[in-house]
Order: structure tokens, then C-alpha cells, then sequence
């Protein structure tokens, strides 16, 4: 049995997940349940064990009916849909999966997915950084999606998208997680002097016109960060918004992400570069070191252009523009 609930096909299962979200941390009678969603108690108890399954913390008693504990934090269509602008766009969950940018852009490219879909993964084995590096991505310990647009531009305008998720996450963090986090130009926020999210934003283009087709933003929160298990060579560098697993999960996950897909979509409607980029960077009026490939060199970081290219001293004296490279403040 399914249900049409917003545009969006639903089975028993995934109704009763949109009612318990909705209602979280209170208790709905069976005989209610069944009555909205027009299907048998045997049928709602059927979904609720199938949910248990999952992972979802459903408490229930003899009469009492069925709830969903207050403290539950498991991503779900159902619990991001609420909070969405748009609760009609495509959206994945995988328990796992090597890149979630590479399953999203397998999507767009055959037609599945439209412009706001996305997918998340609660872990990946293979995250992609800038420049072929790879993103450790832990099980839960993060927020992992990649967003599917579909912008009017080129790939001129490309780098507009990278500021404005940046952008997009540091607003999503602050209205959910109440932290205020710091954007380093051009794709990386920082917490504590540490990078908590990264970006990886990919264009699929007309070759003969130059136009997007589409683009591919990627996005890595780190919520929680064990540095038991964290690589040797990211414990100097890596960080994440919450010191222990506890205070984590008390991040609505479900939101977070929803908030982020709407201010992306909000800040790509027309391509020009916000003020919060500017005013929330942390590059600008600083020494930096540019490392492009193999070589590196000092500069004095100037501001950031209106399209979103960074405005270097160099040490020459000469003012130049990049529009890509790695930057980090000099100590």
C-alpha cells in the first residue's frame, strides 16, 4: 500500500515515519495511525517493527500507541522532508557509499535526479577533497551530501557556486547548531582554527556552448571527530563542530541537512557573491602562503572580487587575482 503525501509516493512504512518525526517525543494511538493512513493496526505495527529494524528508537505500550524517543537522530527522507523548502525534490540515503558526488552525478547524468535533489550517505569510503584528496568520512560522524543544481551560467560562474554553499553551511550551522563558523576562501570552513567542512563542487557543461548542464556540489561536515581512530596526517588539521559523540547528537541531522539544501538553493538563484562570504572570511588583511601544484609562495591577501576570485599582494609588490589555488593564513 502507498500514499501520496506532498507530491511524494509513500509507502505505510515511510508515512508512519513523517507522522512519528512530526510528532516526536509524543505518543500517537494505533487506531489514529491507522485512520490517517488508512491501513490496518497489523499493518502500522508491521511498518513499526520494520522501522525498529533500522536503527529508529519507537517506544510503545499496551494502549498507549507508538512514539518516537525525543533523542532520536537517524537521517531520513521523512525527517529532512519537514524542514525542506521544497519537500518534493529526490532524495537518497545510503548507509554507505564510496562518493556520494559520484552517485549524484551518475543520477543527473541519466535523468533521475533534478535540480535540489540530493543524496547522503552516513559514511563513505572513498570522499573526494580538492584536487584528488581524499575525505575521511566516518560512520555518524558526519553530515555527507552532494546537492544537485541546475543553474543559468558558465563555468565562469562555477566558483559563485562554491561561495555560495559555503555560505549555505555556515547559516545552516548557525541557526541549528548555534556556532559560528569561519569561511576560508575559496571552499573550506574552519571552527577553532581547524577545517570542519569541506566543498567540492563539479560542473558537467555544453562543451560547444560553454553553458552548465549541471553542477555537483559535495559538502563534508564533521559533527564529531574521534581522534582515536583519525588519520595521522589530519589530526593537526581536522576538527569538528562537537568535542564528544553525546553533544553531537543533540544536532538535528535531519534539519541540518534540509537547511543547508534550502539556503544553497536560496544563495544559486541569481550567481553573485554574498556579503556574509565576505564578512564570515577568514583570508582577507592576512599573510598567506598560495600553493598551486608542486611550488608555493607568500602574499598579503587583499579581498575577495564580486565573482568571487581572491586579490593577492604579492611579494613583489604586484596585485594579482586567483581564482583557484590552495591559500592558508601564514603563522
Amino acid at each position: 500500500m502507498t500514499h501520496t503525501i506532498k507530491g511524494v509516493k509513500m509507502t505505510v512504512k515511510s508515512s508512519l515515519l513523517e507522522m512519528l518525526e512530526k510528532n516526536k517525543g509524543e505518543v500517537i494511538s494505533g487506531e489514529r495511525i491507522a485512520g490517517e493512513l488508512g491501513c490496518t493496526r497489523a499493518a502500522v505495527w508491521k511498518a513499526v517493527k520494520s522501522l525498529r529494524e533500522e536503527g529508529y528508537r519507537i517506544e510503545a505500550g499496551p494502549n498507549k500507541g507508538y512514539m518516537l524517543a525525543k533523542d532520536t537522530n537517524r537521517l531520513s527522507q521523512e525527517g529532512i522532508r519537514l524542514f525542506l523548502d521544497d519537500p518534493e525534490v529526490k532524495i537518497d540515503i545510503y548507509d554507505e557509499l564510496e562518493s556520494t558526488n559520484q552517485t549524484a552525478k551518475k543520477e543527473a547524468m541519466i535523468g533521475e535526479a533534478g535540480h535540489g535533489s540530493f543524496v547522503i550517505a552516513r559514511s563513505q569510503t572513498a570522499g573526494r577533497g580538492r584536487r584528488g584528496r581524499g575525505f575521511y568520512s566516518p560512520a555518524d560522524a558526519g553530515l555527507y551530501m552532494s546537492v544537485i543544481l541546475k543553474p543559468q551560467g558558465t563555468l565562469h560562474d562555477s566558483l559563485l557556486i562554491t561561495t555560495a554553499a559555503a555560505v549555505a553551511v555556515y547559516r545552516a550551522v548557525e541557526q541549528i547548531c548555534g556556532i559560528q563558523l569561519d569561511i576560508k576562501w575559496v571552499n573550506d570552513l574552519f571552527y577553532h582554527g581547524r577545517k570542519v567542512c569541506g566543498i567540492l563542487t563539479e560542473a558537467v557543461t555544453d562543451f560547444e556552448s560553454g553553458n552548465i548542464d549541471f553542477i555537483v556540489v559535495g559538502i563534508g561536515l564533521n559533527l564529531y571527530q574521534d581522534s582515536d581512530t583519525l588519520p595521522t596526517e589530519l589530526q593537526k588539521i581536522a576538527g569538528a563542530l562537537y568535542t564528544d559523540r553525546e553533544a553531537a547528537d543533540t544536532a538535528d541531522r535531519n534539519r541540518l541537512a534540509a537547511v543547508i539544501v534550502n539556503e544553497l538553493r536560496k544563495e544559486t538563484r541569481d550567481l553573485k557573491l554574498s556579503p556574509d562570504y565576505i564578512s564570515h572570511n577568514m583570508i582577507p588583511g592576512h599573510e598567506i602562503t598560495i600553493t598551486d601544484g608542486n611550488s608555493s609562495r607568500k602574499a598579503f591577501a587583499l579581498e575577495i572580487c564580486q565573482d568571487g576570485r581572491l586579490k593577492v599582494r604579492e611579494e613583489n609588490g604586484e596585485e594579482t587575482v586567483l581564482a583557484f589555488g590552495e591559500v592558508s593564513v601564514s603563522v
